[in-house]
């Protein structure tokens, strides 16, 4: 046979994904022939020529003219368990599998390809498939040493390198972090000296007034025991006439009793709270309640930067005593409690405050205000707590805690957050902060309006302090002996507040 004979061949594609991918199309009877392969024509007059001729890898030039790429490592070759093909021989054509099917993933014979099962499938020599895979594997291989390459030197020299990188870096983060604990340690001993004397030196001041009252007081019930020992035995043994002239005598005595006075308390007598006062104790105190490990933030913000950011606060206080962490409170405002001048969301956490044409007359509550804009939250607070408020739409605010049992009706102080003795509150009114109790305003030199005002209550160290969570900067701080668990409290008459999770 000719080579011209023998160079015609199968239809064959590309089975990389990129290429094309024409099909062989056959039709019996029909002389249509089909372009593949940038040019290679097959006709049906070539495709009898060659079933005529035997084999398709029989011509010299089958391979050369196939044009076949195998997509990398594309599928298994499929066989059947059939003993004929187990022999290399199609069970249906009996002859050779030489071809391989790209849309079965199987080998076939040129009879498959042209008239039977695989008519117009993709197609190619068995070889040239092989030769695919092989060469794909030599690839893998070769990828896979590249990549065995840089993995070992990944760990001689980079692992290596970072490892000594790491002894050096921890070393130099070691040494910072004890510089700072130990200036920290060393500013807190000074601090704690200086304390200690102070208190030393009041309670040495407190017991020399104590023992100079002891001395004088004892004096005085000492003449005082005289002088009506004295009045009593000239009552019971001087006779009348005698007792007529003696006014006098008398009188002196008795005007010398009075002359003693009368004991009274005084705080000469009583330890100064503000021996303990220290702004840097007061300051690491509320860093390391919000920030330490029992705090809330203590994953946000390092202690040491917010211990000196919080040195910037007005005059602070010394905590009575340790207290575990603050407790983060689902604290929700009590609808029970929120007067008419107000609305509350539907997750009882925004407050808005209401225009005169929108306000409400809600039911009677004993628990309601029903004259100042007023809402108080519930659970009680009895140990150690913070809450967040967003209070950035509003300019006109108070926030803070009151007893349960403060006066809820009536427009008089008793029922005013700041101006009884039943309520602690930060205001921002007319772009001024203040802290109020009592009726009495201590004014708050702030350089900003915080966006959030945040409060932590240290009810068993008497405690309770304002802060921007923002910042970490202590806005204020109080120190009283709470008798009763407290609610936190708020006041609005602009806009509205929200607490914040």
């Amino acid at each position: 046979m000719s080579s011209e004979t023998r160079s015609c061949e199968l239809s064959a594609v590309s089975l990389e994904d990129s290429d094309l991918e024409p099909e062989l199309e056959t039709r019996r009877g029909s002389s249509v022939s089909r372009k593949v392969n940038g040019g290679s024509i097959l006709s049906v007059d070539s495709i009898n020529g060659l079933l005529a001729n035997g084999s398709p890898n029989s011509g010299p030039n089958m391979e050369a003219h196939s044009g076949f790429k195998a997509s990398p490592l594309d599928r298994e070759v499929t066989v059947t368990n059939s003993s004929s093909e187990e022999a290399g021989q199609c069970v249906d054509h009996k002859s050779d599998l030489d071809w391989f099917c790209r849309s079965e993933a199987k080998l076939i014979c040129s009879h498959c390809a042209i008239q039977g099962s695989c008519n117009g499938h993709t197609v190619t020599p068995v070889a040239r498939r092989a030769a695919d895979v092989r060469n794909q594997l030599v690839d893998v291989c070769e990828k896979m040493q590249l990549q065995t390459l840089r993995i070992e030197s990944f760990i001689s020299k980079t692992l290596t390198a970072k490892e000594r990188s790491l002894q050096v870096e921890a070393c130099g983060v070691r040494e910072r972090v004890m510089a700072q604990v130990s200036r920290v340690r060393e500013a807190l001993e000074e601090e704690e000296q200086r304390l200690l004397e102070e208190v030393q030196r009041e309670e040495e001041r407190v017991q020399q007034s104590l023992l100079t009252q002891r001395a004088h007081w004892s004096q005085a019930l000492t003449s005082l025991t005289d002088i009506r020992t004295s009045l009593v035995h000239t009552l019971t043994h001087t006779e009348d006439s005698q007792l007529a002239v003696s006014s006098k005598e008398i009188g002196d005595r008795v005007e010398e009793a009075e002359g003693v006075g009368e004991p009274r308390d005084s705080e000469q007598l009583s330890l100064d709270p503000g021996c303990s006062n220290s702004r840097l104790l007061q300051a690491l105190w509320a860093s390391t309640m919000l920030l330490g490990p029992s705090g809330q933030y203590c994953s946000q913000v390092s202690p040491v930067s917010t211990a000196v950011g919080s040195l910037r606060s007005l005059p602070l206080f010394c905590p009575s005593g340790a207290s575990p962490g603050p407790s983060q409170d689902g604290l929700i405002f009590d609808e029970r409690t929120i007067s008419p001048l107000l609305s509350l969301s539907g997750d009882q956490r925004t407050l808005t405050f209401l225009p005169r044409r929108a306000r409400r007359s809600p039911q009677y509550d004993p628990a309601r205000f029903d004259s100042w804009p007023n809402a108080l939250c519930s659970p009680p607070l009895s140990g150690t707590h913070t809450w967040v408020l967003d209070v950035a739409e509003s300019f006109a605010f108070k926030v803070g805690v009151c007893y349960a049992d403060m006066e809820r009706k009536g427009s008089g102080n008793d029922s005013r957050l700041g101006y009884n003795d039943r309520s602690w509150v930060l205001s921002f009114y007319e772009d001024e902060y203040s802290f109020c109790h009592t009726g009495h305003h201590f004014p708050l030199r702030l350089l900003r309006k915080p966006l959030r005002v945040g409060v932590l209550l240290d009810w068993p160290g008497h405690t309770l302090l304002f802060y921007d969570p923002e910042s970490y900067a202590v806005l204020h701080a109080v120190q009283h002996k709470f008798t009763a668990p407290l609610l936190a409290a708020c006041a609005l008459a602009d806009h509205s507040i929200r607490l914040l999770n």
